[in-house]
Formats: structure tokens, C-alpha cells, sequence
């Protein structure tokens, strides 16, 4: 694991925008993974700049999304389909992106359709993931182990509540979701983990110098060969 602490959020956005596009750059039909929330959308339009300004071509790449709200379909307004549409995809030019459906009739058929279709592309070359407050990565709450493949997650209520702030005040916010599981995560050739702020602080402090406690999923990152943590000062305020 390499931790990096930028003077800012800005430049720990460029520097995850930085390594996806060497990523492309040697290896043109990568396959992405990548995440939503607020911490990614600086890095997607890093690279939506650098692709419509003819650095970036993203014809040939594949993408995967961590993950999905339960019972939302995808055209729903705080979807994470439409989120990485109106964020990313409507942006650049790849044409093959996979998000796991919230919505699908079998959730376990799905979960594990979608860890096939991972197989079937290869396998991610370099994935994007944010922090929970918890200590979550994708939507892998603390739990007793680390799951492996795609599950089906009981988010937390800190999770829960973490969340309001992207639906409407009178919307119920999904209890459950879709998540690559932590195995899933690690199977990853390279990660790019980005927390910023504040609240983030602890949760940073447990990821990288705590014990390796699925309780703190983020832990686990902590033996993949190559993990990249890039920080602002107040997440890495407790380092």
C-alpha cells in the first residue's frame, strides 16, 4: 500500500485521474472499475477533460461499477446507472459499461452473473474506489469476514443516513444493495482508493495502520500487491 497526502482535494482528484489515464494509455482495451458518490465525480471530469480534449480515447475499455442500490431501476434519478451516465458515460466514448441491477427478478442470479461477466472480460486491470465512514468499500459493510464474491449488503444506518443527501426529503433511502464483494475488490491488478475530508479521518487511520479486521473492510487493502491511497490533509489528518 502507498499512501499519498496532496495539498488539496483537487490534486488527489488529478492524481486517480492520472493513473487511470496511464492505465488506458498503455493498455487501450483496460478494464475499468469504477465507483460513485461524491468522491469520484472530480476524477470523472478530470477525465472527461482529457478525453474531449483528444488525450483519452475510451473506445476499446470496458468499465464495471461496484455496485447498485436494491429496488431502484436504472432510470431512476438516484440510481447509480444514472449517476455514472450523467457523471461519465454521456461524456466520453466507451461502449461497454456494466452496472449490477438493483431491480433484477434474482438478485442472486444477478450477483453472480455479474462476477461471470468480470471473468468473461478478463478481470478489472485498475479500480476506483471511494471510503465509507465505516470503514466500507463498494458497499461492503463491517461484518465478521471478508465476503468474496458479488452480495447482496444490509447497508448500516450510518450508511443509510450518509446517503439522504441524494434523495428528495419525503424518498425512502434503499436499505440494501449490490456490492462487489472484498474478494471481488482484490482481484483487481491495481486499486485507487480516494478519500477526502474530514470525517473520512478515522476511517483512514483504521484502513492503514489498524489491525486487518473485516470490521474495517479497507483493511484488506492492505495486502493487495498494488494499492494506491491518495489523501487531502484533513483525511489524513489522523496518520
Amino acid at each position: 500500500m502507498i499512501v499519498h497526502i496532496y495539498e488539496n482535494k483537487d490534486q488527489a482528484s488529478l492524481a486517480a485521474a492520472s493513473l487511470f489515464c496511464a492505465c488506458i494509455l498503455s493498455k487501450p482495451d483496460a478494464v475499468l472499475g469504477l465507483a460513485t458518490g461524491s468522491t469520484p465525480i472530480e476524477t470523472y471530469q478530470q477525465l472527461i477533460d482529457m478525453h474531449q480534449s483528444g488525450l483519452l480515447d475510451f473506445s476499446g475499455c470496458t468499465s464495471f461499477n461496484l455496485d447498485e442500490y436494491v429496488g431502484l431501476s436504472a432510470d431512476h434519478a438516484c440510481s447509480y446507472h444514472r449517476f455514472m451516465k450523467e457523471q461519465l458515460f454521456d461524456h466520453i466514448n466507451m461502449k461497454k459499461t456494466h452496472v449490477p441491477s438493483g431491480d433484477a427478478k434474482d438478485l442472486l442470479e444477478e450477483a453472480g452473473r455479474y462476477d461471470k461477466e468480470i471473468e468473461a472480460a478478463g478481470g478489472i486491470d485498475i479500480q476506483f474506489l471511494g471510503l465509507g465512514q465505516n470503514g466500507h468499500i463498494g458497499f461492503n459493510e463491517p461484518d465478521s469476514v471478508f465476503h468474496y464474491g458479488t452480495q447482496i449488503v444490509n447497508l448500516t444506518k450510518s450508511t443509510i443516513e450518509a446517503n439522504k443527501r441524494f434523495f428528495k426529503a419525503d424518498e425512502k433511502v434503499p436499505t440494501q444493495a449490490i456490492s462487489l464483494g472484498a474478494g471481488g475488490i482484490m482481484k483487481a491488478r491495481k486499486i485507487v482508493l480516494v478519500a477526502l475530508g474530514e470525517t473520512k479521518a478515522e476511517a483512514v487511520r483504521a484502513m492503514v495502520t489498524g489491525e486487518l479486521d473485516p470490521q474495517v473492510q479497507a483493511s484488506i487493502l492492505r495486502i493487495h500487491p498494488d494499492t494506491v491511497i491518495l489523501l487531502d490533509p484533513q483525511a489524513a489528518s489522523l496518520l
